[in-house]
């Protein structure tokens, strides 16, 4: 059949230009009914602590996905510059994920563990004073900001609906958690039995005894790619 037949004939190029989406379509869908999850399981993975949660929660207020992606791409400049490329198991739990697309700043996929809580503490003062080249904003009224949490429970009986597997007793012992590690020197023997090891905890905003902002936030900073072993890890084949 010549091209010009079809162009000429609107009726017969939507008809073919369906055909052609639907069998694309179906080529791209049909494989996923035989797959048994598109997210392969990956040790060390957990839920965000109530803290990491609601530092999350304002990492979003704020608006830091705007110049700050959380997804390095499997190219050797980027696994060069931030770390192991991110694994899709890494964003399971993030609703909405925090992807991003632009980087204004750097990706913060592996921030964890990189710079100290003093370090961020004054990042967020004064960007300018760590990093000269920095475009970023001043927030300095996080540290100021007594944290709202009694709301912490509902948010993670939400999440738990939406399939992040928060069970019955991390819910009801969320406002315990939550300053338990935001505690230096606290009782955290129930938050580590429940969240793992792993789980950053003491004071994040050099305010002990108060609970800010600025404490949630630096939590959640602290724990972003902290949670998988690459020294070990191995991709599983499919």
């Amino acid at each position: 059949m010549k091209h010009a037949t079809i162009e000429k004939s609107i009726p017969l190029m939507g008809i073919l230009t369906l055909l052609v989406v639907a069998i694309g379509g179906l080529v791209e869908i049909v494989p996923l009914f035989f797959i048994e999850s598109t997210i392969e399981t990956v040790e060390g993975m957990r839920p965000y602590t109530p803290l990491e949660l609601r530092g999350r929660d304002i990492y979003i207020r704020e608006g830091c996905y705007n110049c700050h992606s959380q997804m390095i791409r499997p190219f050797r400049d980027e696994a060069e510059r931030y770390g192991h490329y991110s694994l899709a198991a890494e964003s399971k739990y993030d609703h909405p994920f925090q992807w991003g697309s632009k980087r204004t700043g750097p990706d913060l996929a592996r921030v964890g563990g990189k710079y100290s809580n003093l370090w961020h503490i004054e990042h967020m003062r004064a960007p300018r004073q760590m990093v000269p080249e920095s475009v970023m904003p001043a927030y300095p009224w996080l540290e100021k900001t007594p944290l709202a949490y009694d709301d912490v429970a509902a948010r993670m009986t939400a999440l738990s609906r939406v399939g992040v597997p928060y069970a019955p007793e991390m819910i009801a012992s969320a406002k315990d958690d939550l300053e338990a590690q935001a505690n230096p020197g606290g009782k955290t023997d129930g938050l580590i039995g429940r969240y793992g090891q792993k789980v950053p905890t003491g004071d994040f905003d050099g305010k002990p005894g108060e609970i800010t902002e600025l404490d949630a936030l630096v939590a959640y900073l602290q724990m972003l790619g902290t949670l998988v072993d690459f020294s070990s890890y191995q991709a599983q084949a499919r």
